[in-house]
This record gives C-alpha cells, structure tokens and sequence, in this order.
C-alpha cells in the first residue's frame, strides 16, 4: 500500500507542477523542513533555508508574471519544459521506497506525463482566453490556476489517495463529454 501512495503523491505533486512550477516545489520543502513529508536522499535540500528562499521568491515572481497581459504567454514558453522537468524531480523526491531505476522511471512517466498533460492544458486556456479578451481576462485564468496549484499540493500531500481519486475521475468526466460531443 505505501507504493501506492508515494504512486499518488508523486503525480499529485507533479500534476500541480502544471498548474504552476514554483508553488508546489516551496510546499514540498516547506513539508519536508517541517517534517511532514519525508523526501529521498538526494532531495533534503528542498527544505534548506536557502532553497526555500530561492524557491520562494521564484514563486512570487512566477505569480506576478502571470498577471501581467502577453508576458504569461511568454512565460507559458518557459513554464512548459520546466514544469515537466519540475513534475519529475517532485516526483522522484517522494518516491522512496523504489529502487532508483524505478524511481525514475515512474518519475519520469508518471510525473513528467501528469505535469505535461497539465500544463498543456493551462497553456492551451491561456491562448483561449488571449485570443478572447486580448489578454484582459487571463488574470481569472491566473488565479484558478495559483489556486489549483497550492490546493492540489496541500491535498497531495495531506490526502495523497483521495486526490488519485479526484483525478482519475475528472479524466472519465472528460474522456465521457468527449465521447458524447463526438457521437
């Protein structure tokens, strides 16, 4: 059962690294230094002083850049390899009890592959809603996504099975409109 759940936070984790690359990567070094959440070797440094400063100021100014018109699309151009890269790493830094060859191959797929799927998606709403509002309404978009990115992190980490469920359940919800829409 403990694979199982180190399975679903790593691609909890990794599926908020889509939503925003910074957010979840300073939740889990705060969990980590205040022992919530216990990471592989080799990821201790997530809860140190000096990447918890330099994650949280990456953060800060990942947020504010998305609420400024045209440059969340640029940013988008950055986000998407490093929210992937960003997905596998979170996700390797939890999966523990696998041996490293497993451990980074189930990073790598699930991790990077929930992180992208994500992030696409936001990339893609973000063109959407450019297109729509010339860029005055991607501040909603912005918001929902910080949003999603903290409470998606926080239940990962607290709740890391139930959150497997929501997501599993949210791609039948949309694999089922999907199918309906095309029939």
């Amino acid at each position: 059962m403990n694979h199982l759940v180190e399975i679903a936070l790593g691609i909890g984790l990794a599926a908020a690294t889509g939503f925003r690359v910074f957010i979840p990567l300073l939740l889990v070094g705060l969990a980590a230094r205040f022992e919530v959440l216990t990471l592989t070797d080799g990821f201790a440094w997530l809860g140190s002083t000096p990447a918890l400063v330099i994650l949280g100021t990456a953060c800060l100014l990942e947020l504010a850049g998305y609420y400024l018109p045209w440059v969340d699309n640029l940013l988008d151009t950055i986000a998407t390899p490093a929210a992937i890269v960003a997905g596998v790493l979170v996700s390797a830094a939890v999966l523990s009890d696998f041996a490293p060859e497993l451990r980074w191959t189930l990073a790598v797929i699930a991790g990077g592959g929930a992180a992208g799927l994500i992030q696409g998606s936001t990339v893609a709403a973000r063109q959407a809603s450019s297109l729509a509002t010339l860029g005055i309404g991607n501040f909603v978009l912005a918001t929902a996504e910080a949003l999603l990115s903290f409470f998606v992190t926080v239940l990962a980490i607290l709740l890391p099975l139930f959150l497997l469920l929501l997501l599993g359940a949210f791609l039948l919800w949309r694999l089922h409109r999907r199918l309906r829409a095309a029939a």
